[in-house]
C-alpha cells in the first residue's frame, strides 16, 4: 500500500477503475489505514504467540517454550514479514489492489479502535510538530529527478525539454535578453535615418524614440511598414501611426512568468527595465522559447559563433557572451548572480577596464584577454582548469 505509485494509482482511477479508487480512498486517511494494518498484524502475531506458548507448555514441559519462540519467530519473520513484504513491495499494484478490499472490511469492523489509535498516536506526536503531509506533493527539484529518472520511458530529447521548462522558474528576463547598447532602433524626427533604417533592418520590429535612446516610444512591425509601400502610402504621419506602445518588463521577472505574460497580453517582446524605470534590454517571445526547446533561429547579422574552439583546446569566446549559454557549452558552474555576461564577470573581477594579454583566473576557467576596443573587451581566450 505504502509502495504504490500514486500517480500510476490516480491513472487506473480516471480510467473508473474501482479497486484503484478503494486504494486510493484508503490513503487519503494514511493514520486509518496503518491502525487497520498494524491491528491485524500485531493481534495475529500475538495470538500466534500465545498459542505456541500453550501448545509447547502441555506437549513439551516449561523447558521447550523459549526454543518454541524462537521456531515461532524464525516462522514469522520468514512467513509472515520478510517473504511476503518483499514480495508486496516490488509487485504494489498486483498486491495493494485485491488486499484494499480485506483491508477496508477490517477498518470499518474496528472502526472505533482504530480512531482511539489513531486519536492517541496524534496526540503523542503534537509535541514533535508532526503533521499530515500528501506525498503527492513534488517540489521542483523532486520533480527533476522524477523527469531524470524517466530514461526508460522519455527519449532524451523530451527529457530535456522537461528539465528546461522546470527552470523557467529560475531565469530572469535579463539572462536571456538583448542588452540596451545592442538594441536597434531609430529617432523618429529623423527623416533620413528612419527611411534609412526601415529599407535596411534585419528584425521583424524596429524600436522607435524620440530625441534620446532611452526615450523607446515604441515599436514598428515591418510587416505594417510593407503594407505601407504596397499601397505606396508611406509617409511619416502614417509610420507614426503604426507606432505600437511599448510593453515593458520589470527584470527581476521569471521565464515562466514572463511566457505566461507574453500569452495573456498577446506580445512577443518587451523592454526590460531597472527599478529605476531605465530600459536595460530586450525580452523578446522567441528567446524564452528557445530556453525549453534549444536555438531554432540564427541572427542574420551573425558573423562569427560566440565560442570557437581550437587546435590547442583552447577557446575563442566573444565576452558578451550569456554566463549560463557559456556555462552550458562548457560544463562548468560560473555564477551568475551579480553578472549575466562573460564581459561584466571579468570587470567584476578585475574592478579595472583591463589591456589586452591581461590573465585572469576564475575557477574553473583561466582567462586570457586577446582584444579589447574603447567600448569594452572583444575577445577573450579561454582555458579550462582540468
Amino acid at each position: 500500500m505504502m509502495a504504490i505509485n500514486r500517480y500510476r494509482l490516480k491513472t487506473l482511477s480516471a480510467k473508473n477503475n474501482p479497486r484503484a479508487k478503494r486504494v486510493e480512498k484508503l490513503l487519503d486517511n494514511v493514520e486509518h489505514l496503518i491502525g487497520g494494518i498494524l491491528l491485524g498484524n500485531n493481534f495475529v502475531n500475538i495470538l500466534a504467540a500465545s498459542i505456541t506458548t500453550i501448545l509447547a507448555l502441555k506437549l513439551w514441559g516449561e523447558g521447550s517454550v523459549i526454543f518454541a519462540s524462537l521456531v515461532l519467530t524464525l516462522v514469522i519473520l520468514i512467513f509472515a514479514e520478510t517473504a511476503p513484504k518483499t514480495y508486496a513491495a516490488n509487485n504494489p499494484e498486483k498486491v495493494a489492489l485485491p488486499a484494499a478490499v480485506v483491508l477496508e472490511l477490517i477498518i470499518k469492523l474496528f472502526k472505533p479502535i482504530i480512531w482511539l489509535i489513531s486519536f492517541i498516536s496524534q496526540i503523542i506526536l503534537k509535541p514533535f510538530g508532526l503533521k499530515s503531509s500528501s506525498k503527492d506533493n513534488l517540489n521542483s527539484e523532486e520533480l527533476r529527478m522524477a523527469v531524470v529518472d524517466s530514461k526508460s520511458i522519455v527519449s532524451k530529447n523530451y527529457r530535456k525539454m522537461l528539465l528546461n521548462i522546470i527552470d523557467l522558474e529560475k531565469v530572469k528576463v535579463e539572462d536571456i535578453m538583448v542588452p540596451h547598447n545592442e538594441l536597434v532602433s531609430v529617432d523618429i524626427n529623423n527623416e533620413i535615418e528612419l527611411f534609412d533604417q526601415l529599407k535596411r533592418v534585419q528584425h521583424t520590429r524596429l524600436l522607435i524614440f524620440e530625441e534620446s535612446e532611452n526615450n523607446i516610444i515604441g515599436t514598428i512591425h515591418m510587416r505594417d511598414v510593407v503594407n505601407l509601400y504596397a499601397r505606396d502610402e508611406i509617409s511619416i504621419k502614417s509610420i507614426k501611426g503604426l507606432i505600437r506602445k511599448p510593453y515593458f518588463i520589470p527584470e527581476g521577472t521569471s521565464l515562466s512568468m514572463q511566457l505566461e505574460h507574453f500569452k495573456n497580453k498577446k506580445r512577443r517582446l518587451g523592454l526590460v527595465v531597472d527599478e529605476y524605470g531605465e530600459v536595460k534590454g530586450m525580452a523578446v517571445l522567441e528567446d524564452i522559447l528557445e530556453e525549453i526547446v534549444g536555438q531554432f533561429t540564427s541572427n542574420q547579422g551573425e558573423t562569427i559563433e560566440e565560442i570557437n574552439q581550437q587546435e590547442d583546446g583552447s577557446y575563442l569566446v566573444d565576452p558578451r557572451i550569456n554566463i549560463r549559454e557559456l556555462n552550458k557549452a562548457l560544463k562548468i558552474k560560473l555564477s551568475y548572480d551579480n553578472a549575466t555576461t562573460l564581459n561584466g564577470l571579468i570587470l567584476e573581477k578585475l574592478q579595472i577596464f583591463p589591456q589586452h594579454n591581461v590573465s585572469l583566473k576564475i575557477e574553473p576557467l583561466i582567462i586570457e584577454i586577446v582584444q579589447v576596443s574603447k567600448q569594452g573587451i572583444k575577445l577573450v581566450r579561454i582555458n579550462k582548469i582540468y
